[in-house]
């Protein structure tokens, strides 16, 4: 099973090289401005946050790590954020302390027993670098991996380098503010579900607005992007989690994550996951599938494909409105719907979106009312932005 995946993940990365080189060419991530940062960790202990996305766009795609570790920089230990450091862990699954088998570096996971770094586990340290490729989604947890390195690091007077990358949903804004009474490490700043930031201008945005515990400022550097721009279309160079391997799966996630904290079926399990959803407890629409894994295994679902239709510049939440109309009965609709936060909530960032479609709104009634939020919102971001803003 474990060289099965290897050789699925070398695969998407070869689909993903192939994109990027017709489609990036440009594009020069963080990663890549090794004069920018490689003279800042001569003689130091340098700790290292990252995933399989955490590549340069060479010929060969060569991971950072391996480079570090060929240019004898001091790299004491890896942080594994969710799905883990090389090999992707299914979503949820909790990540093991292990050691790097290409180059013998400790890993550490920062997505088992501990979010957040712990003191033991910096005193070897002095700079943190962060290097994952993000797809813009407040509940999608890279973001919030970062925020707890950054706090961790301002707490004991350790530096942190973001090595920044294009966001591929960077292009709109859109989503509900949220309510910091469900903060949760699927939520946990007061912004929208698509932020419209790359992870350097966010990180900047969480240091500069005060959002670590206690206020703490991190000492942060981040190395921008050469060639991006927000206005443009970006198609990664590697999957950043098993089920986003497609820039059409990465494009539908803001408005399909949603089904999680639903009994629905998101497509985990198929050809196609976010590409698709659906239930036995939907009615016949024309089309079914059956997942192999997650929600619903084993069992035909009646559904609706979104393979070949073109992802909105918005969260549409018109298929999760229909799914609860037509789902029987609506009660279960909702996971732990008997929760005092259920999962759905955290998700949304907040009861209100769940009260407002049980209540009988439309999908277009519910996005009006994010119009406030978002233009307070926008101020507070237009102060962190490196790149040329969407026009």
């Amino acid at each position: 099973m474990k060289n099965f995946k290897r050789l699925l993940l070398a695969t998407m990365m070869l689909i993903g090289i192939t994109v990027w080189a017709e489609n990036n060419q440009d594009v020069k991530v963080g990663a890549d401005q090794t004069s920018k940062y490689m003279k800042l960790l001569k003689g130091k202990r340098v700790a290292f946050v990252g995933n399989q996305t955490s590549v340069m766009t060479d010929e060969k795609n060569t991971h950072l790590v391996d480079y570090l570790v060929a240019q004898k920089i001091n790299l004491v230990k890896v942080f594994a954020p969710e799905h883990g450091f090389r090999d992707m862990a299914a979503a949820g699954a909790k990540i093991t302390d292990g050691t790097d088998p290409v180059t013998g570096v400790p890993v550490v996971s920062l997505y088992g027993k501990n979010y957040k770094p712990t003191e033991e586990m910096l005193k070897d340290v002095d700079i943190i670098i962060y290097d994952i490729q993000d797809v813009g989604c407040r509940f999608y947890t890279y973001i919030s991996t970062m925020t707890y390195v950054m706090e961790a690091a301002a707490e004991l007077g350790k530096k942190v380098i973001v090595l920044d990358r294009p966001n591929p949903n960077g292009h709109y804004i859109d989503g509900n503010i949220l309510d910091m009474e469900y903060k949760s490490f699927v939520g946990m700043h007061p912004v929208p579900i698509v932020y419209g930031m790359t992870a350097g201008e966010y990180a900047q945005m969480v240091n500069g607005e005060g959002w670590m515990k206690d206020g703490v400022k991190c000492d942060l550097t981040v190395i921008p992007c050469k060639g991006y721009n927000r206005s443009e279309s970006y198609s990664l160079p590697v999957p950043p989690s098993p089920n986003l391997a497609t820039d059409a799966s990465v494009a539908w996630y803001p408005s399909i994550c949603y089904f999680e904290g639903t009994p629905l079926s998101e497509g985990r399990g198929t050809v196609a996951p976010f590409e698709m959803f659906g239930s036995p407890n939907l009615p016949v629409t024309g089309f079914k599938f059956t997942p192999k894994s997650s929600k619903n295994k084993g069992v035909e679902c009646n559904g609706v494909d979104l393979r070949g239709k073109k992802a909105p510049n918005f969260i549409d939440l018109k298929y999760v409105v229909w799914a609860y109309e037509n789902y029987d009965p609506q009660e279960k609709f909702i996971l732990g719907a008997n929760l005092k936060k259920p999962f759905f909530d955290l998700l949304c960032g907040g009861p209100t979106i769940r009260k407002q479609i049980l209540s009988g709104m439309s999908a277009e009634e519910i996005r009006a009312t994010w119009k406030e939020g978002l233009d307070n919102f926008k101020k507070i971001r237009a102060k962190y932005l490196i790149y040329p803003d969407v026009e």
